[in-house]
């Protein structure tokens, strides 16, 4: 983690995207999130160490890291709650039903730094983890630097135990280059 994340703990784009190769995710799906694109989206399409796969729709996302987990390859899904919501049925489905390690990074569009989203007054982020609960998909909130090392635990225990598992990054990331 960087220094300076440490010490205004700040969520940045780079940390996340740290943790991300350190969990041995190999390919990253992603639909543009407004809430990560400049912070991490961008770095991580330039990242030689990670496939970037570019989808149009989100179960398609959930289709596409389902098959990596058959051949036992480890992907992450990144999109907005907005997405997540169009392809709640993909998550109950294939995720849940079938017992699969889809790891999803979804930015809840709308949400402000420290707000507990659950009493958000934006709707679209007050039911996002009450649908992830009612879908039985574990998550965790990242909103500060100290929460990505969230991240790895939370990824090898989904492939671990073969269950679905959201990251929930609860502010907008600073652009890349502002980090």
């Amino acid at each position: 983690m960087s220094p300076e994340a440490g010490s205004n703990r700040v969520l940045l784009g780079r940390d996340i995207l740290e943790a991300i190769k350190e969990s041995g995710i190999e390919f990253v799906v992603s639909l543009p999130d407004i809430t990560t694109s400049e912070g991490l989206l961008r770095p991580l399409a330039d990242d030689p160490a990670l496939r970037h796969v570019r989808v149009c729709k989100e179960d398609e996302g959930v289709a596409i890291c389902a098959g990596l987990s058959f051949c036992g390859r480890r992907g992450l899904l990144m999109m907005q709650s907005t997405g997540m919501y169009d392809s709640v049925n993909a998550i109950r489905s294939v995720a849940v039903e079938y017992g699969l390690p889809i790891c999803m990074l979804i930015g809840l569009q709308g949400a402000l730094a420290d707000e507990d989203p659950r009493e958000s007054s934006k709707h679209i982020v007050r039911v996002a983890q009450p649908v992830l609960d009612a879908l039985g998909v574990t998550q965790h909130l990242l909103q500060h630097a100290e929460d990505v090392a969230r991240i790895r635990p939370a990824i090898d225990r989904a492939f671990a135990e073969s269950r679905p598992v959201a990251l929930l990054v609860g502010a907008m990331l600073p652009p890349h280059d502002e980090t």
